[in-house]
């Protein structure tokens, strides 16, 4: 057996030096490195009442058969707490709606949070009310504004009308013009 050292490229990044003195290590090294999957959990539409539950149930349902289940419990209360301290923070109520989506890796049969991935989209209550109302205004100055426009189509019509009009009595002067031009001549 030959020791000696050897460069191996790590999974999205550089290389790493090694001093290899057996197969054994090198396989220990990827098992490490393959272990690590990047995964991602989202809650979808929930009230903020119940994100825990959501939570705790969908990383139940992404994790299944990867990690066991006390680690889910445990990574599941983890984040609870965390997004409990952060929702606070931002003020959402519990009748408010929240959309709550986080990477996470499982590494050597743990889960492990990417929290700089964390995004949290609330929907509140009161915002609905006010996006209905401005709808509501939104329709009225629609309807408002395609009567103005069928008056201005209407008064655009007329204007043809009347500029036609006017053409085909500058068209009969001209006419009688120039026949009396003619009959001047004569």
């Amino acid at each position: 057996m030959v020791l000696e050292w050897v460069d191996f490229p790590l999974p999205g990044g550089p290389k790493r030096r090694m001093f290899i003195f057996s197969p054994i290590v090198i396989y220990i090294f990827w098992l490490k490195y393959l272990l690590v999957m990047p995964m991602e959990l989202r809650s979808g539409y929930v009230r903020a009442s119940g994100y825990a539950n959501k939570i705790r149930k969908v990383l139940f349902a992404v994790t299944r058969g990867k990690v066991d289940p006390k680690e889910v419990v445990r990574a599941a209360a983890e984040l609870n707490q965390y997004l409990f301290e952060k929702l606070r923070e931002m003020g959402v109520r519990k009748e408010d709606v929240v959309r709550i989506s986080i990477g996470f890796s499982i590494e050597a049969g743990e889960i492990v949070w990417d929290y700089d991935s964390l995004r949290i989209e609330v929907y509140r209550r009161e915002e609905e009310e006010r996006l209905a109302q401005a709808m509501e205004e939104v329709e009225e100055r629609e309807k408002a504004l395609d009567e103005v426009i069928k008056e201005l189509e209407k008064l655009a019509e007329q204007l043809r009308a009347l500029s036609d009009e006017i053409v085909e009595k500058v068209e009969k002067l001209k006419q009688e013009h120039s026949g009396l031009k003619l009959r001047a001549e004569e």
